[in-house]
């Protein structure tokens, strides 16, 4: 590799090599101008009705993130994300035609230009966690801080020209044309997704929940993933604090500094502007202070920029400090985003990025009113510096609690042996009680426990809704590890697809403790009041009788010594026939009175 290519690598543009990831971002570049252009002319439109129609231009546009990004992340998840990102730019298209056609036709009514709004916001929810999370399938994993840099910029820029240009084409032509120009910025989007040629995904594993089963997984892995929850905190230290800047900046613009509208679009494009410049500083920034340093810098630079807004009423001063604003603010987010991206596995992504865009939209979203109200109160100034004190608290937080305390390899590893069952189970056949039982020199107890409870935060990531260790009281170095699983897909998706190395690695250091020689015995225990028992259904060639106990008749006997193959297990949905089974054992066995069944 010649030395001009590693310099193009390691700058802070090199996912931009990564052909699909370049074309979706110049698309987005453009539909994100068309997004912040319909903004003003729909403000516009309102322009001569009361500022609260004004103001729910916005609130119709983000509340849907707030309700949606969730079932969003589960959806994402479930179905093929490609095919969710097209459907959601489709729509997109369909409700800004609309809107264009309407306002040409001078019937867009204040009503009726809010709903499409709230249409088109929920088209953004339903794209943002599917987007998200394919970025880890556009460019190299130890360039996703780059990419969400470059995300980063990509908002900024399209903040910068929006509402420039569609102030401009509103005044020219009419509101008409920029809903008319946002809607043809989706075909660019929907065509590089056309034509991304993506591998053949794995069927999802979420595709036999129900939504509100998926949500639920992703709930219970988010609690049970620290770095996750940390990354979380993090947002919601850093996003009210720096929310202050952006719904306070008019009102420094208007009475502290006294500019018109101009001007305050000079200070917005200042915050662009740092924005841009610090994609090209954020990777050498990461490189010295890493992921937790540059957090606290980022909140200390923010924090110092607050203060400097509520002090120093001087334009031209403003303008320079909101500079390293703007570099400060991508630092943040694109550290956040990449981390969150690198630590969540493939087959939950989308609903842990959903979390997380539900904290960074809800905390500014609930932290905007309450700087509004302060300053109302008690003046700007105060609101101001109040902002900057939350920010200098969330830098010194990271000492407490750092970004990357531990390390993650979300890479599958599929290594639990196949489950030796003597039937067929459904995919929907549960409760699944898994128990594990080890056996432990008493040298090595105290430390085999510790170790444990990361292996019961990797059975609840990965589908175990309840978990318990126990130690025989007749014999205290034999452990069983009990845990149940909601269904047996549920459990197959752990044997095949939701494990780690890293759940690998806490494994292992916990086997390691075993009594030279021993192996942990697992078992798999069916729920019997989920169905009919059925008792014989296999017998050793001598004639001996044997039982399964706990399995109900939708599941199907295989020959004895026989284990499932793993296309069975999946599909694994045979019916038995019961009546079919007791006329087998009346013919066998006689009547029942004859056997003295019950």
């Amino acid at each position: 590799m010649s030395t001009k290519t590693r310099r193009w690598r390691a700058s802070a543009w090199s996912p931009l090599t990564a052909r699909v990831f370049r074309a979706l971002w110049i698309a987005q570049l453009v539909s994100n101008v068309g997004s912040w252009m319909q903004t003003v002319g729909a403000q516009w439109l309102l322009i001569g009705h009361s500022a609260e129609l004004v103001t729910l231009v916005q609130t119709a546009s983000s509340l849907p993130v707030m309700l949606l990004a969730l079932p969003s992340g589960a959806l994402a998840d479930r179905y093929d994300r490609r095919r969710v990102l097209l459907a959601a730019q489709i729509a997109m298209l369909a409700v800004s035609s609309g809107l264009a056609v309407l306002a040409f036709a001078g019937k867009l009514t204040p009503g009726i230009l809010l709903g499409l709004t709230f249409l088109m916001g929920c088209g953004t929810a339903l794209m943002g966690p599917a987007w998200q999370a394919i970025q880890p399938e556009l460019v190299e994993r130890d360039k996703l801080g780059e990419a969400a840099a470059l995300g980063a910029v990509n908002m900024n820029l399209a903040r910068a020209l929006g509402p420039a240009l569609g102030g401009a084409v509103v005044a020219a032509a009419g509101a008409g044309w920029v809903f008319a120009f946002n809607a043809v910025s989706y075909l660019g989007i929907a065509a590089a997704l056309l034509f991304w040629r993506r591998p053949r995904p794995q069927a999802p594993t979420a595709g036999n929940e129900s939504v509100l089963t998926a949500l639920g997984v992703g709930r219970r892995y988010v609690c049970n993933a620290p770095g996750v929850r940390r990354i979380l905190l993090r947002t919601v230290l850093f996003i009210p604090g720096g929310a202050a800047l952006w719904s306070l900046l008019p009102l420094v613009a208007s009475r502290s500094l006294e500019l018109g509208s101009g001007g305050y679009g000079l200070l917005l494009g200042a915050v662009g502007v740092g924005a841009v410049g610090g994609a090209f500083v954020l990777p050498a920034v990461r490189r010295t202070l890493g992921a937790s340093g540059t957090l606290a810098a980022g909140a200390v630079v923010f924090a110092a920029v607050l203060v400097v807004l509520a002090t120093v009423p001087v334009p031209w001063l403003t303008v320079v400090v909101l500079l390293p604003a703007g570099l400060a603010w991508i630092g943040v987010l694109s550290t956040l985003n990449a981390d969150l991206q690198a630590r969540l596995p493939g087959w939950v992504r989308a609903r842990g990025l959903a979390v997380y865009l539900l904290v960074f939209q809800g905390g500014q979203a609930l932290a905007a009113p309450v700087w509004g109200a302060l300053a109302a109160g008690a003046g700007l100034t105060v609101s101001l510096l109040t902002a900057a004190a939350s920010l200098l608290a969330c830098a010194v937080s990271t000492r407490r609690w750092p970004l990357n305390a531990d390390a993650v390899d979300p890479t599958p590893s599929d290594h639990w042996p196949a489950p030796p069952l003597v039937f067929v189970p459904g995919p929907t056949d549960g409760p699944v009680l898994v128990s594990v039982s080890y056996r432990v020199g008493s040298e090595s107890r105290s430390a085999f426990t510790d170790h444990m409870a990361y292996v019961a935060r990797s059975r609840r990531r990965t589908g175990a809704y309840a978990w318990g260790l126990y130690q025989d009281g007749n014999d205290p170095g034999r452990f069983i590890e009990n845990y149940l699983v909601a269904s047996w897909s549920e459990h197959l998706a752990q044997h095949h697809d939701r494990l780690t190395a890293t759940d690998r690695g806490h494994e292992e250091l916990a086997r390691r403790l075993l009594v030279p020689g021993t192996a942990p015995e697992v078992t798999h225990a069916f729920d019997v009041t989920a169905g009919p028992v059925v008792r014989d259904v296999t017998r050793p060639a001598d004639g001996a009788r044997t039982s399964a106990d706990v399995h109900p008749a939708t599941r199907r006997a295989v020959p004895r010594g026989s284990v499932p193959s793993a296309g069975e297990r999946v599909q694994g949905s045979v019916q038995v026939d019961v009546e079919a089974l007791r006329s087998r054992r009346y013919e066998r066995d006689g009547p029942p009175q004859e056997r003295g069944d019950r």
